[in-house]
């Protein structure tokens, strides 16, 4: 049977785009909003394009839900501000707390480059993350940034990328994963990614 798969929806704008790539991937996804839905589906999904702290204030009356599914085992990605929301903080943002899932903060890239980042750029894969597996490294994904995570440890970093700076293009601890470009819109790479975030639901 195939997993279902909960997109958070908190009216970010890349839900529908989310949805169909993980229904590409096999899953059946769906739009989730409450306490009951997120905790009935399999793994979970933070989309996320905009700014750090109106996303955080749209999400606030979830933390403790979505923080419980971080702490279930069950798979959860971030994707995009997504990513960067899995942080402790943003520039973008000071004062707003974002979830702590991965020490450290996120920076607005040098004014030495275009701001934003939009377009493809090439991953360069860390350690054995679940979510590259069979992928060459090299590969490339979309993007579409003007912040970037760091984090403290860089052993969480799964791929890096560079754009003015060296940074992490995603993180990993465990069963929580996070990606500052967005698979959906990253063709056969990004829709194999997705794959492989199912077949961990299924586990």
């Amino acid at each position: 049977m195939k997993p279902r798969i909960g997109i958070v929806d908190y009216g970010a704008g890349n839900l529908f785009s989310v949805r169909g790539g993980l229904a590409a991937a096999g899953a059946r996804a769906a739009l989730v909003k409450t306490s009951g839905e997120i905790a009935a589906c399999d793994a979970l999904v933070i989309p996320g394009v905009g700014a750090f702290g109106p996303a955080m204030r749209k999400l606030e009356p979830l933390r403790l839900t979505i923080e419980e599914f971080a702490s279930s085992g069950k798979p959860l990605l971030g994707i995009c501000l997504g990513m960067q929301v899995f942080l402790e903080s943003s520039d973008e943002s000071p004062g707003v707390r974002g979830f702590g899932f991965f020490e450290g903060g996120v920076k607005r890239f040098p004014s030495s480059v275009k701001i934003p980042q939009i377009g493809w750029n090439q991953l360069r894969f860390r350690g054995n993350c679940p979510l590259f597996r069979e992928l060459k490294n090299g590969e490339y994904a979309y993007f579409v940034n003007s912040y970037y995570a760091k984090p403290k440890d860089e052993g969480v970093i799964s791929a890096d990328s560079n754009y003015g700076v060296r940074f992490a293009s995603a993180v990993w601890r465990e069963n929580v994963f996070a990606t500052q470009f967005h698979p959906e819109k990253s063709g056969d790479t990004g829709i194999a990614m997705l794959k492989n975030f199912v077949e961990l639901a299924k586990k």
